[in-house]
Order: structure tokens, then sequence, then C-alpha cells
């Protein structure tokens, strides 16, 4: 993505289940320097996908956000990721079960905290559900990116990814829950 050298860099960390699904929503919005898939919120340094994927470290499947905070707004970056999950599975998101496959939004600043606080309020107002918003908003720890056969996986490996999109329930939820164009 081609943004001006005087770009304000901020960093934005969502955990939408597996990280693979929630690489291209965030890609494809201007101002989004780098995508990048990896593991947050854990116990153990520098964990290795099989060990995530354990249950035993604490670690989410997340990504972490580069974007210029002059041209993307932090509250669209909220709304692409609520967008992207079913806020209302606290056992893990469609069919992968499991703390690392739970959504949160990990905070890096107050003024992230306050919007993502807003923008949960927002949407559990907005009887799009008819179960509470039980996604944690959480302060921002270490983050550790994933393995390189993980980043771009929507990319690198389309078939399956489409696949296995399609396969976890993903893609019918989004649909069913957000035909509206907009939330209040």
């Amino acid at each position: 993505m081609d943004i001006s050298t005087g770009a304000i860099t901020e960093l934005a960390s969502f955990a939408g289940g597996c990280f693979w699904c929630m690489v291209a929503p965030f890609e494809q919005l201007y101002g989004v320097i780098q995508v990048v898939a990896g593991y947050t919120g854990g116990k153990t340094d520098n964990p290795t996908y099989e060990q995530v994927c354990s249950g035993n470290t604490g670690h989410f499947e997340a990504v972490q956000i580069s974007f210029d905070s002059g041209v993307l707004a932090y509250d669209s970056l909220l709304e692409t990721f609520w967008r992207q999950i079913d806020p209302t599975d606290e056992g893990g998101q469609f069919h992968d079960r499991g703390i690392s496959y739970q959504s949160a939004i990990f905070y890096h600043n107050e003024s992230q905290k306050q919007k993502a606080e807003a923008s949960k309020k927002a949407l559990d107002k907005s009887g799009r559900f008819s179960r509470p918003i039980v996604t944690p908003i959480l302060p921002a720890v270490t983050f550790y990116p994933a393995e390189d056969y993980h980043q771009d996986y929507h990319a690198t490996c389309s078939i399956p990814y489409s696949m296995y999109r399609k396969a976890s329930g993903r893609d019918e939820f989004i649909k069913r829950h957000w035909e509206q164009e907009k939330w209040d």
C-alpha cells in the first residue's frame, strides 16, 4: 500500500479466531501498512503454532496491524473487526474452539481502549445479536509473529483458505448478520 512518508504509524491488535481469516479484511483498507498473523495474550515466550493450539500457553491467534492513523481511523478498524467474528461466542470462533480461537480486542493506548469500549457498547445495544457481546477488551501485550507459512495464507494457499472459510461457517455467519451496510 502506498502511504505518504509522513505516516503516523499506530498499532492495532485483534483476535478473531483463525488468524488466516483476519488478515485479508484488514489488508484491503486504505491506510493499512502491514498485517501480521501471530500470537498474543499468553505466558510463553516465542510460542509455536503447536504450543498455542495445545491451549496451554494462554495465547490467542491474532493479527497486529500497522496503520497510518492520519489516513485510517481506529474506528474503521473496529468496525471491520466486528464484521469478521461472532462476538457472542466466548468458547472460540465458528468451528475452532478454545482460548487460542477466542475473540478479543487488544488496545495499545487509552484512546483505543475508550473507542473499543464504545463500539462494543454500541454493537450490544444495536440489537443485531440476540445474545450479549462477550468479546473482551484487553491491554496489548507482547505480540509474536506466527511462522512464515501462516503469513498471507489467504494469498499463498487461496483454495484451501477459501474451503476452510466456507466449512468453518464464518462466511455464512457474516452474510447472515452483516447484510445491512452500517450499524449505529
